[in-house]
């Protein structure tokens, strides 16, 4: 009430006086001049007034249309209070959107790194704005598809009915562009809503080979068990030859050698997938490391093939038990797919900048189809003669994660019926310089 009345003073004090001065000197040229010429001044002097106040009001909207920080119009009397008043409300107002856009430009930032994505649309499912992890798990391009409704942009008959059913309560997964995303509408406004999207497209395919793996598993386990105990309830049951006892107990052991095998190499791909540091640096001298392994592999062959080697004098940084593990799953590969006969070549040499292992057999050969899955668990070309070899199945998967760990990588050529070439090769960075 206080402040209303003092701004009413403000007002209402000048205009009176400049009434009153106005109506004062109108008198008093009447009083000379005569009524007509008092009415005259007084017309004029009213006409000037109010074109004053118009062109008051025409430099205010001029001033209005200019950014902040302009030159301000000379004004006089109230004038100059009303451009005062509105200067400090345009610079509110400025410090006002300055700050919502700040707040705007840091959710956006926030949101554009978060790994889930994050779409904006209104009360109709128009899209307003999305961050990139929703351009790329929906496939939507902010710059082309805003304002554009949603259902009209995602296709999918499952997406369409979850929009449209009304219930949000528990999220819709859907397969979109080759991928599996989670999706959950909430609402935060009465006319906007909030689309979460979440790409499980990995964690599916994870979960997938994990229970492969453990049906593999229990699938490699059950067949050595069924003959152990099968041999055993026969030996309890019945009474046998010495010839026929000890050729069941060749095999049990051979039986319980394939499943100790096969558990050392599931607890090896164990330990390698958990493993989170990097590898040793320790410097392990590969030349010994392959002389060695070739006269196992040899022993393993037991005259059946004809293996060489050609190593040079080069080291690697790294752990020595897995590069041991990853070069000897590579030879006994090639001597348990190599047909008796047959020639298997090991060498250890610089190729194109990178140290180089080969492993070359004029074996059995493999199928194109079936190198990109010759890394997978358990996965096998042949079972029969996988199981006839005694493979667990196991080992190529552990080249990869050993070749992953040393910052190398796999190389498979072959060629059915003829032969193939499997490389390890790692990166110049991983050699360790001789002291000699």
């Amino acid at each position: 009430m206080i402040v209303s009345t003092r701004t009413a003073r403000k007002f209402w004090v000048p205009v009176l006086l400049w009434f009153g001065l106005l109506l004062l000197v109108a008198v008093a040229i009447g009083a000379i001049y005569g009524a007509r010429g008092g009415l005259v001044f007084f017309s004029i002097s009213l006409s000037i007034l109010l074109f004053l106040q118009m062109w008051s009001l025409y430099q205010i909207e001029q001033w209005m249309d200019r950014p902040v920080g302009g030159p301000r119009p000379r004004t006089w009397g109230l004038w100059r209070h009303a451009f005062d008043r509105l200067e400090d409300i345009r610079l509110e107002d400025e410090r006002s959107r300055a700050e919502m856009a700040e707040w705007l430009a840091r959710f956006r930032q926030t949101m554009s790194v978060l790994p889930d994505g994050v779409v904006i649309i209104d009360g109709v499912m128009h899209l307003e704005w999305c961050n990139p992890a929703a351009q790329k798990h929906l496939g939507l391009d902010l710059a082309r598809d805003e304002g554009r409704l949603l259902t009209n942009l995602i296709r999918s008959p499952d997406f369409v009915d979850y929009m449209l059913s009304g219930r949000f309560d528990q999220p819709l997964p859907f397969m979109h562009h080759d991928r599996k995303i989670l999706v959950q509408l909430i609402s935060f406004e009465s006319r906007r809503q909030i689309l979460v999207t979440h790409d499980v497209t990995q964690s599916e395919k994870t979960d997938t080979m994990r229970r492969d793996f453990i049906a593999n598993a229990s699938h490699e386990l059950r067949t050595p068990l069924t003959v152990i105990n099968g041999f055993l309830e026969h030996a309890l049951n019945s009474e046998m030859g010495e010839e026929t006892r000890q050729r069941q107990l060749k095999l049990m052991a051979e039986q319980g050698q394939r499943m100790q095998r096969l558990v050392a190499d599931m607890l090896t791909l164990t330990r390698l997938e958990s493993l989170v540091q990097p590898p040793s640096s320790d410097t392990v001298r590969i030349k010994p490391l392959l002389n060695r392994l070739v006269e196992e592999a040899r022993a393993l062959s037991a005259g059946k093939h004809s293996i060489s080697l050609q190593a040079q004098e080069i080291d690697l940084k790294g752990n020595h038990d897995e590069l041991e593990s990853a070069f000897a799953n590579l030879l006994s590969n090639a001597v348990r797919y190599t047909p008796d006969g047959g020639h298997i070549a090991v060498s250890w040499a610089m190729e194109n900048d990178c140290a180089t292992l080969s492993v070359i057999d004029d074996g059995i050969g493999i199928a194109a189809e079936h190198l990109d899955r010759l890394t997978e668990r358990f996965y096998r070309v042949d079972k029969t003669r996988s199981r006839s070899t005694q493979g667990t199945g196991l080992g190529l998967a552990i080249v990869k994660h050993v070749l992953l760990r040393h910052r190398g990588r796999l190389q498979i050529t072959s060629e059915y019926a003829k032969g193939s070439c499997f490389k390890m090769i790692f990166q110049r960075a991983q050699l360790a310089l001789r002291q000699d």
